[in-house]
């Protein structure tokens, strides 16, 4: 765990970061992210005390890090940056395995890691180990960057804007294979970036930065719904959540509160709440809440003994949701199922809410979907 307590950096009388305070959690990708001249790299270069604070503290595990050995504690870090950094006259080999050597690891042990690095990075060890940096991509220069960071098998892993250099396309791969390795891994990553499309793909939370102030450090869903300042609605953007949808989910746009009915109740009673409460359908539900069923006026009118519970013309719902799941999944449930709306449920069965194709329709405002998208939605049978 990484904690900034109340640190500030100046220069001379140019104030580059003004009492800032926040932890980075181990385990997480933490992305810092902001205009030029925000702080966020300073802030990344005093986690290795490559820059060192003008006041305040920086924790990791609870030790003082103007306490530690400064070369020792850059040693126990990976570090990769735009441009590698990768030594010219070095192999890649050499590259890789020159921390572990400086570090008098056993010989064995360091070769078996490199081989795995290489793997580990998607790269051909038999075809790349033995080449200089300039006789590679820099697709492939940054996947050795990576490589090296993680020789040590480090606990924390820092990126200053290790991707921006790239091509659209070996950008996209690299982010991919990050958020992969984590996956496996477990570091503790600070990644610094400018783009907030990079960020939201990669991040498990994401510090917005601006004149040398933090002004919102959430999880990306949590931005991205709800900025928490006027210049972070305006550097996230308004529309930026339709290009993570997976992000809208089931109980942002449900009906939190649907008509519902118990299935012993006649169905008279039924038909005259229904048209109390101006709806054509009821969730049925027993005295715990739990999902039964739902029901259709036009299902009661053709029955003929409207004093019957309305159980007996009730059906089950072809499909349900949890309140956890996106508007993507929602959508491709009613186009699979060709249904006018889903039954939210948690995972007890009990119901919390109701996504209908009104609440997709306005939910997305054309954002998401096509108009032909649209009309197909509101043609499915109610």
């Amino acid at each position: 765990m990484i904690e900034f307590r109340n640190v500030s950096k100046s220069y001379k009388n140019n104030q580059v970061l003004q009492d800032i305070n926040f932890t980075i959690y181990d385990g997480e990708i933490v992305v810092l992210i902001g205009p030029s001249g925000c702080g966020k790299t300073t802030t990344l270069k005093m986690i290795n005390r490559l820059i060192e604070p003008t006041a305040g503290e920086i924790l990791i595990n609870g030790e003082n890090i103007m306490e530690k050995d400064p070369i020792a504690l850059r040693r126990s870090m990976g570090y990769v940056i735009q441009q590698t950094g990768l030594f010219p006259h070095m192999t890649v080999r050499q590259n890789i395995e020159v921390i572990p050597r400086l570090e008098k690891r056993p010989a064995q042990e360091i070769s078996r890691r490199t081989m795995a690095l290489m793997e580990m990075v998607g790269l051909d060890p038999a075809q790349y180990l033995d080449r200089y940096p300039i006789q590679l991509s820099g697709g492939q220069l940054q996947r050795i960057g990576v490589a090296r960071a993680f020789a040590t098998d480090p606990d924390i892993i820092l990126m200053d804007e290790p991707f921006s250099a790239l091509d659209p396309i070996t950008r996209s791969g690299l982010q991919d294979s990050l958020v992969s390795l984590q996956s496996k891994m477990k570091k503790t990553i600070v990644f610094v970036t400018h783009d907030m499309d990079e960020a939201v793909k990669i991040a498990d939370r994401i510090c917005i930065m601006y004149q040398g102030d933090i002004l919102q450090y959430d999880k990306p869903e949590a931005i991205l719904k709800n900025p928490a300042h006027g210049f972070v609605s305006e550097f996230v953007g308004k529309n930026r959540i339709w290009s993570s949808p997976e992000y809208i989910r089931a109980d942002d746009i449900m009906i939190t509160s649907p008509v519902t009915t118990e299935p012993d109740i006649p169905m008279f009673k039924c038909i005259e709440k229904m048209r109390l409460q101006k709806v054509n359908s009821l969730m049925v539900v027993d005295p715990q809440e739990h999902l039964i069923g739902f029901v259709k006026a036009a299902w009661i009118l053709r029955a003929h003994d409207r004093e019957a519970p309305v159980e007996q013309v009730m059906k089950t719902p072809a499909v349900t949701a949890r309140p956890e799941d996106s508007i993507v999944d929602l959508l491709q449930m009613v186009r699979k199922h060709d249904v006018s709306a889903i039954p939210v449920t948690d995972r007890d069965g009990i119901l919390k809410g109701l996504v209908t194709n009104s609440s997709l329709v306005t939910a997305l405002s054309n954002q998401f979907l096509d108009e032909d998208m649209i009309e197909q939605l509101e043609e499915v049978n109610v």
